[in-house]
């Protein structure tokens, strides 16, 4: 039997809807409420903008969703391809990945799996991430450019988040959200 969420950002009055064969487990059921309760609040958040940060706004979710999808299916080259074009636009070059994934590697405490799987995803070979054989004698002499700063905070900031998301507390998915009218609508039929 069809079936129908529905969500509305009491602010904008901006709705979706989703319908379809939703599955039984109740876990299910309130992941797609909750994922389309999230939706409707992104888009009326960036409807709200004015046209040049809708545009830059459309561009960076449709990114993201497309990560989401090939993160899920498990394709790799994909993946791979998202990050790389998503962090080109925020203006790190190839040279700067590649010091990033150093400068990771020297911090410590990186796991030798992890650090090959970070070097994948920058689309490096397995062992771009060893250290140079040779150390240059004076950090004037090298000829790559320094990471920027602001790139570089922006980075550290995604991993603390990401390590904040994994590691912290779980919050309570049935909590209601200050922007919507609270968890999606439905199931309706």
């Amino acid at each position: 039997m069809t079936e129908q969420y529905v969500a509305r950002d009491k602010n904008t009055g901006f709705e979706v809807s989703v319908t379809g064969d939703f599955p039984e487990h109740p876990d299910d059921r309130m992941r797609i409420a909750r994922t389309t309760t999230l939706f409707t609040r992104l888009m009326s958040t960036l409807l709200q903008r004015d046209e040049a940060q809708r545009r830059i706004g459309f561009r960076a979710i449709e990114t993201q969703l497309e990560l989401a999808d090939a993160l899920i299916r498990q394709d790799h080259a994909e993946v791979q391809r998202l990050v790389r074009e998503t962090l080109t636009s925020m203006g790190v070059s190839e040279d700067q990945l590649r010091e990033l994934a150093q400068r990771l590697a020297e911090a410590g405490g990186l796991d030798p799996r992890v650090a090959q799987e970070l070097s994948r995803a920058f689309g490096f070979e397995d062992d771009a991430l060893e250290m140079e054989a040779e150390p240059a004698d004076d950090p004037s002499d090298d000829e790559g450019v320094a990471l920027d700063p602001k790139i570089m905070q922006q980075l550290e900031d995604l991993l603390a988040d990401s390590d904040i998301q994994s590691d912290g507390p779980q919050s309570d998915p049935e909590a209601q959200d200050d922007d919507s009218d609270g968890p999606a609508k439905g199931p309706t039929t």
